[in-house]
């Protein structure tokens, strides 16, 4: 069990003050238990609820994987990869997925990891392409279990279970519940944690009315309204993203898109720039209701709503993340009928305002990144000294295998460019542009 100086130093190095009840229930269960599910509302901390004691429990004389976390989605598998990362536990983690070379991986996993992430379909192909051991891995998680034993993952999922001999710990995470688990899992009298009925979220759903068919001109006075606040914008499909991304262009309103059909590089950019404050919007289909954490999101929009109450609940669960405040909305047209899963959601009168003012922040990118052996500090320092800027002009850094992200404020970008760029970060030259 993860001992309460090294959890305080932990909690501390995130800015959490103390773990919640599930996340406290949950780390006592997968500590003391082999077969698990967890089951609790997006944005309650799962991640840090499986993650803390499973790395407690990693032995730290073997150099094999020994852990297996499944995810649905590439978003999940890098936002997990980050959230263990962050916990600073000295551990090898790497997340493989779709969009990656195999190239990438197999030098991700020429030194094992303790703990592997990956999607169904990446995983499956590196178990058949790749030859280490798996004699180790003990323990797998099978986090948003709900969506990663659909059909569609079914195959994969059994050549998987089929190849991990020695599994002893099977952990299950969801924030919905009512999917059968199949035999194949091996779940045996699992222990259930769920909180679902408790009232984590303070979560407000509302109502807006479009007079119009065509909701669009609504959804620009909403945004107007609801003024510089962080939000996501969904649809149901990308041509319609493509449409109101156009109708936001047009009224002046900054923005980013993330949906399934762009590059995989062009996504992961697109959640750079919404998590440093260079959009403030985001316009998605439910590729983004799971596994993109950006906690401070005020509120959520449903251009369209989903067909299923899950995916209404996992969209809604993207704000009034860990007992914050947030807001849903409902667009819809006068004459629209809501589904009968929306329940209690109040009309909203929108008032004549002017839109957003221009985000704050541009992104810059660095052709330098961990492999590199830089830190978040020497960026810091390279924009402080060489770059002239004060603490306040620099924001967010994110820093890749490969490259670097950093927010700098809209009206010194081009001057700080003209100073940092082709400088050394480390023993790297590097090359500094705006994205």
């Amino acid at each position: 069990m993860v001992n309460t100086i090294k959890q305080r130093h932990i909690l501390n190095k995130l800015g959490i003050e103390s773990l919640n009840p599930m996340q406290e229930e949950a780390k006592l269960a997968i500590t003391s238990s082999d077969n698990i599910i967890l089951l609790s509302p997006t944005g309650t901390g799962k991640t840090l609820a499986f993650l803390l004691p499973v790395i407690a429990g990693l032995d730290s004389n073997c150099i094999e994987i020994q852990v297996l976390i499944l995810v649905p989605s590439r978003e999940l598998a890098i936002q997990v990869e980050q959230v263990a990362r962050d916990l600073g536990s000295g551990y090898k983690i790497n997340a493989v997925y779709g969009g990656r070379s195999g190239s990438q991986d197999r030098l991700d996993l020429r030194h094992r990891p303790a703990v592997l992430i990956g999607t169904p379909g990446r995983i499956a192909d590196r178990l058949r392409r790749d030859s280490f051991s798996v004699e180790h891995i003990q323990t797998i998680v099978l986090d948003e279990f709900d969506k990663s034993l659909e059909v569609g993952f079914e195959s994969e999922m059994i050549e998987i279970f089929n190849a991990l001999p020695k599994i002893q710990k099977r952990i299950l995470t969801s924030a919905t519940q009512g999917v059968e688990i199949p035999e194949f899992i091996g779940l045996e009298k699992p222990i259930q944690i769920n909180y679902l009925d408790d009232n984590f979220s303070q979560l407000q759903l509302k109502t807006i009315v479009s007079e119009t068919k065509d909701k669009l001109p609504a959804l620009v006075k909403a945004l107007c309204n609801l003024g510089n606040q962080p939000g996501i914008i969904f649809c149901n499909f990308k041509n319609t993203i493509q449409r109101v991304s156009d109708f936001l262009h047009q009224n002046s309103i900054s923005h980013g898109c993330f949906y399934g059909g762009m590059e995989q590089k062009d996504r992961e950019r697109a959640l750079i720039k919404f998590r440093n404050g260079t959009h403030q919007i985001i316009i998605a289909t439910d590729l983004a209701a799971r596994g993109i954490d950006i906690p401070e999101i005020k509120f959520i929009i449903h251009y369209h709503l989903p067909l299923k109450s899950e995916e209404f609940t996992h969209r809604n669960g993207r704000t009034a993340r860990m007992n914050s405040e947030g807001t849903a909305y409902i667009l819809k047209w006068k004459d629209e009928e809501l589904p009968v899963f929306i329940k209690d959601a109040e009309i909203v009168e929108l008032k004549d305002a002017a839109a957003p003012s221009v985000p704050e922040w541009k992104t810059l990118f660095i052709t330098g990144g961990r492999r590199d052996k830089i830190s978040k500090g020497d960026i810091a320092g390279l924009f402080f000294k060489q770059g002239k800027l004060n603490k306040d002009d620099l924001g967010v850094i994110e820093i890749k295998q490969d490259c670097a992200f950093v927010a700098v404020r809209t009206s010194k970008v081009t001057k700080t460019i003209e100073m940092v760029n082709n400088t050394r970060l480390k023993k790297k030259k590097v090359r500094i542009s705006i994205i």
